[in-house]
């Protein structure tokens, strides 16, 4: 199934040469329906060869995150027709190239985002979508800085544009996206409040943030007078009446940042519905005179432009795995389960019981 370099520094396909890295079938997880996590099925189908432009990936760790159990619920607001399978993200090996690809890229190792797909062994991307991961650092680690990654670092320093010095509030500081946004802005210069239950404020604290309790009664109370001017930033993934709490908290000049609404997560109706009505708050606000911007976050943001959005994306996600290489990010790895139990490890990242991200792998790590 490898495609071998020739004499022109082009690739070429054989009919009959294999990779002893590749695989003649494909293990995937596939989200059948509106189903509880037990419902997640696991089926097995011959592998699709790499077309132009194409690398299969052999999976070395694919996340769970909060896309995916809302995808479960019907719940993600553009996700696919049922069946199909899931999967936001994943670090691979790339086993097999395709037409105008490299023969260079076998065996090295990539991240990609792929939005649905990655829950699988074996996953075709386009090889433009790559980016490399360090051969120092390991791959459940690396791959819960994808999405988690890129959506922290983005949010900080394309939209909200933090300084050394600012103060900025992080909703779920203990969770995938809020455990990687403490980590960057630390490491920017920059203050950090970040809301937990109790059971995850050492945690939180560990990270580098000053840990409140979200269900405490008198939580806006307490998180003004952490910060009486107000917050530089707020990053809110809980989206639904609590948004306007997150505005008026943010200090003149401040800028909200929404990248989700999880307050919604097992609300029944529209998966539709609860996005626009934020969208039609963030638009209303920053019609306002008062100097604060509102924004929504959407990782694919620019898609269209689709060498300026990889290029973008590329460029981001490199500095976040340098820092991981130099020991600068600390991965936040709740569990590493083995793609046969999918199941389970769904259970797992929506339990809210675990600071970091779930992370399927091909087999037992035991």
């Amino acid at each position: 199934m490898k495609n071998p370099t020739g004499r022109n520094g082009t690739t070429e396909r054989t009919s009959n040469d294999a990779s002893p890295l590749a695989s003649s079938t494909v293990t995937e997880a596939v989200l059948p329906g509106v189903v509880a996590p037990d419902g997640i099925q696991l089926r097995t189908r011959p592998a699709r060869p790499a077309g132009p432009g194409q690398v299969v990936l052999a999976m070395e760790a694919a996340g769970i995150s909060f896309a995916e159990q809302q995808m479960r619920r019907g719940k993600y607001y553009d996700q696919p027709p049922f069946p199909f399978v899931p999967g936001y993200d994943l670090v691979g090996r790339a086993v097999e190239v395709g037409e105008g690809v490299s023969g260079d890229l076998l065996g090295r190792r990539f991240a990609v985002l792929t939005k649905t797909g990655a829950w699988a062994s074996h996953v075709l991307v386009d090889a433009g979508d790559l980016t490399e991961v360090p051969e120092s650092v390991d791959s459940a680690g690396a791959e819960t800085f994808v999405v988690n990654g890129i959506t922290a670092w983005q949010m900080l320093h394309r939209l909200a544009k933090v300084r050394a010095g600012d103060t900025v509030l992080a909703l779920g500081a203990n969770g995938g996206v809020g455990s990687t946004l403490v980590q960057l802005a630390r490491i920017a210069g920059v203050r950090v409040v970040g809301t937990a239950s109790a059971t995850h404020h050492d945690a939180v604290e560990a990270l580098g943030a000053t840990p409140v309790d979200y269900r405490a009664p008198d939580l806006n109370d307490r998180l003004r007078t952490l910060s009486p001017r107000g917050y530089d930033a707020v990053f809110d993934h809980v989206g639904g009446e609590g948004i306007v709490d997150s505005f008026r908290l943010l200090a003149p000049r401040g800028t909200l940042v929404s990248y989700g609404t999880a307050s919604t997560r097992d609300v029944p109706g529209s998966s539709r519905a609860p996005v626009l009505k934020l969208f039609g708050r963030l638009m209303l606000w920053n019609a306002l005179p008062n100097g604060k911007s509102a924004h929504f976050y959407n990782i694919w943001a620019g898609r269209r432009r689709a060498d300026a959005f990889r290029t973008r994306l590329r460029a981001d996600l490199t500095q976040v795995f340098a820092l991981l290489a130099q020991g600068a990010l600390t991965p936040q790895v709740a569990a590493r389960i083995p793609l046969t139990r999918v199941g389970e490890a769904v259970r797992l990242a929506e339990s809210g019981t675990v600071v970091g991200k779930v992370v399927l792998v091909p087999e037992d790590p035991a």
